[in-house]
């Protein structure tokens, strides 16, 4: 096909075997079942309740049993031609003479949540309905077991809440007496939780009425399936954590500061995120009900070091893992190490590396190398207590840990000695805060920090409205049959000239007029069945329009195209999966149906941390840890991009409130900034060079993200030798020439050319910094086919 055939003339050829569509393909739809079930984590098994027993009578409790939720709102949001619920999928094992599902109890709920969405009731967001007393004493006397299945449902553009009794990171007080009402009634309890983020898990946790607890979360369109497949135990459950489940919600130490103000978030806890806080901060390790890195199996597995040492400036550490029991399964292998306190202080536990095996049979073992640089361990030193704005590993010695989790591991016999204290990578001071006024240290106290600094002024040019900016639709000249034929006659170099090595894309690019260049900086118009606008689109010259589409749970097309595409789990769930591999295998597949259906740039991965649980984004995005969040966000964009489709790692960065998202100030320490919230997207930068980087809507320290030279070319370019273009958030609020003079090459969903080109004739942005912008923008249209 010829190159951007399906961008300039809309072909939407299927690209399966025999001329098929993949585009929801039963392929697609059964590796993201598989997925799914390799994600989930069971929390209890108590008396071994799970798996049941083939043939054992089950009576499903709880509305969530058939309101089941595929995925978040908003960006996330996929049409699929169908959802399993966990009714439906217990009921397809009823099929397989698996299990028996009381069906009056069933229809009832079927029957009240179909009322309540024809009350214009959202899926997710229903109420707990009254169980009726003739259907309890049916189930009671019927039933072996019974399920209790939760659900909660959150999206794009609002948070969460953690008010007792509201219904979200809490019980309802009607799911509550409903918890109540089944416990009371039933010896054997299993619950269900689906759910995208953290919950509360004292309810369970230590309730002798509830033997065993799956975390399903939100496991795209056949994660009802999925779930009853590990019920049953046609698959083990191998899913991990990347949370840390705390007693409550005030226990996390974001928690308090969260609702402080809709104009700034203070990020008081630094560096002691999530499992850091807990296993550091003196009286936190009793607030966790569930450890970062915990999951049960239905198995046992020994996990045996065998040599551990320094090759090269790498930490190696080969174990054998042996699965002692009956059943097949899989087991996650964890390195933690544990560096000196030294003089700028350090979590006590940081993860390292991790490895998971293949599927091992009764019996079986396999020997895995688990590998971290050196350098890794080393902290960042912001204040100069020994050099500022340097990487510094501190003298001392360094042990590590290996296990399945953060509190189940064993010390190895090796330690890396550090004699002395080495800078490891010297920098520059960027992106530091001027209103951070103090910070949590290892040992529960708190530091000041220096106040004032560089201040962000929007300096505008004219008045601008920025309420009104979004949904205005590109700017786009109409093009006459009489223009087409003197293109073709005119002596112009063209982007397939540059493509096919016959041109230098710098004399392309010096052929536009200064408004033709200050148009290719913002969004196109959609085209086919995109509703996210595309990049490009300059015919006199053969640039397509490439059009994007949002994720990261799936192609995002709108229902009205008619186009169902596959929906997979939600982006914790694949971290918990702790398997580069099937994340990059998803990646790969939802890849293909975005070139399928004629769009270039799929807007995923998310990979922001969960700092709090209350982000009403958090299914987007994969842990509270870094190196998790890195190693499964670079996967998944080298899965998208080896099918020559762009990835847009977002958002850039400390995207962790969604209320007053636009405007809202993430005021956080360089030191937490660089070792915490831009780790992840280091590592997948310097591993997987993602096509595009999407900046976040919010401010950062002061500064929006989206026009700030020393994150987007300080930092992402020159540090980390980032080879892409960069992309805004959609309608934004902050000053188009100002994202150009900062290196923000394009402005989505339009740019505001006028704008740009009255700044340039006031002097305050150059033709050159255009060009930049443009011919990375260009360079990343040269990559799709």
């Amino acid at each position: 096909m010829k190159r951007w055939a399906r961008a300039l003339y809309q072909p939407c050829l299927p690209l399966g075997r025999n001329g098929q569509r993949v585009t929801g393909c039963e392929e697609h739809i059964l590796l993201s079942r598989k997925a799914a079930a390799e994600g989930m984590v069971l929390l209890k098994n108590e008396k071994s309740i799970l798996p049941f027993e083939k043939g054992t009578r089950l009576a499903l409790f709880g509305k969530g049993s058939v309101d089941y939720v595929k995925g978040g709102g908003g960006s996330d949001d996929v049409t699929t031609a169908y959802v399993r619920s966990l009714q439906d999928g217990l009921e397809i094992k009823e099929e397989e003479g698996k299990v028996q599902v009381l069906a009056s109890l069933g229809k009832f709920y079927r029957e009240n949540v179909s009322a309540q969405y024809a009350g214009g009731i959202q899926p997710g967001m229903t109420a707990e309905p009254e169980i009726p007393c003739d259907l309890l004493e049916k189930a009671k006397a019927w039933a072996d077991a019974a399920v209790i299945s939760i659900c909660r449902f959150s999206g794009e553009g609002w948070d969460r809440k953690g008010i007792p009794g509201d219904g979200d990171f809490y019980l309802t007080r009607e799911e509550q007496n409903m918890v109540d009402t089944v416990t009371a009634n039933f010896e054997k309890v299993v619950v269900v939780l689906n759910v995208g983020g953290m919950v509360d898990t004292s309810w369970f946790c230590n309730s002798e009425k509830i033997q065993g607890v799956l975390l399903a979360w939100q496991g795209g369109m056949e994660g009802g399936l999925a779930a009853a497949d590990l019920l049953c135990g046609d698959v083990n459950p191998s899913g991990k954590l990347t949370d840390t489940f705390a007693r409550t919600f005030d226990d996390y130490p974001s928690s308090a500061g969260f609702n402080e103000s809709e104009d700034y978030v203070d990020y008081t806890e630094d560096i002691y995120v999530g499992y850091r806080y807990f296993e550091t901060i003196p009286g936190a390790a009793e607030k966790v009900n569930y450890p970062f890195g915990f999951g049960l199996s239905y198995t046992e597995f020994a996990i045996e070091p065998l040599r551990a040492g320094e090759e090269d400036g790498t930490i190696c550490v080969d174990v054998r893992v042996t699965n002692m029991g009956s059943r097949a399964g899989k087991e996650v292998v964890q390195l933690y190490y544990r560096a000196p306190q030294g003089v700028l202080g350090k979590p006590l536990e940081v993860l390292g590396a991790f490895a998971k095996t293949e599927l091992l049979g009764a019996g079986q073992s396999q020997v895995l190398r688990l590998k971290m640089p050196v350098k890794a361990m080393a902290s960042y030193d912001d204040l100069g207590k020994i050099q500022a704005s340097a990487y510094v590993l501190e003298a001392g010695n360094y042990s590590f840990r290996i296990g399945n989790s953060v509190r189940n591991t064993v010390k190895l016999d090796y330690e890396y000695q550090a004699a002395q204290t080495v800078v490891i990578e010297q920098l520059e001071r960027k992106c530091a805060p001027a209103a951070l006024k103090s910070r949590l240290l290892a040992d529960g106290s708190y530091e000041e920090l220096p106040q004032g600094g560089d201040v962000y002024e929007k300096n505008r040019l004219i008045p601008q409205d920025i309420d009104t900016l979004e949904g205005v639709e590109p700017d786009v000249q109409g093009i006459t049959y009489q223009e087409k034929k003197e293109w073709r006659n005119a002596d112009r170099i063209t982007l397939e000239d540059v493509a096919e090595g016959k041109a230098d894309l710098r004399r392309l690019l010096a052929q536009l007029s200064d408004r033709e260049l200050a148009g290719l900086l913002g969004g196109q118009v959609n085209t086919g069945t995109a509703n996210t606008y595309g990049m490009g689109n300059l015919p006199a010259y053969g640039i397509p329009n490439i059009m994007t589409a949002d994720g990261p749970a799936g192609l995002r097309i709108r229902e009205e195209c008619g186009v169902y595409t596959t929906a997979w789990p939600c982006a914790t769930l694949l971290a918990c999966t702790w398997n580069p591999e099937m994340v990059f295998e998803a990646g790969a597949a939802g890849a293909a149906e975005v070139k399928e259906n004629n769009i270039g740039v799929w807007l995923t991965p998310a990979m922001n941390i969960h700092r709090s649980p209350l982000c009403g984004r958090n299914f987007e995005y994969y842990s509270e840890d870094p190196l998790v969040s890195g190693k499964m966000g670079a996967a998944m964009i080298r899965g998208i991009q080896s099918q020559h489709i762009g990835a847009s790692m977002k958002h850039f960065c400390c995207n962790n409130k969604e209320t007053n998202r636009k405007d809202s100030d993430s005021r956080v320490s360089e030191r937490a900034l660089r070792e915490i919230y831009l780790k992840g997207f280091e590592i997948a930068v310097k591993e997987a060079q993602p096509w595009t980087v999407m900046t976040s809507y919010n401010l950062m320290n002061g500064y929006p993200t989206s026009c700030n030279p020393e994150l987007l070319n300080g930092i992402l370019r020159e540090e980390w030798g980032f080879e892409g273009m960069v992309t805004t958030d959609w309608w934004n609020h902050a000053e188009h020439y100002l994202e150009v003079k900062a290196g923000g090459d394009i402005k989505m969903g339009c740019g505001y050319p006028d704008r740009i080109l009255e700044a340039k004739e006031k002097g305050f942005v150059s033709r050159e910094e255009m060009e930049k912008c443009a011919e990375r923008i260009l360079g990343m249209i040269l990559k799709v086919d």
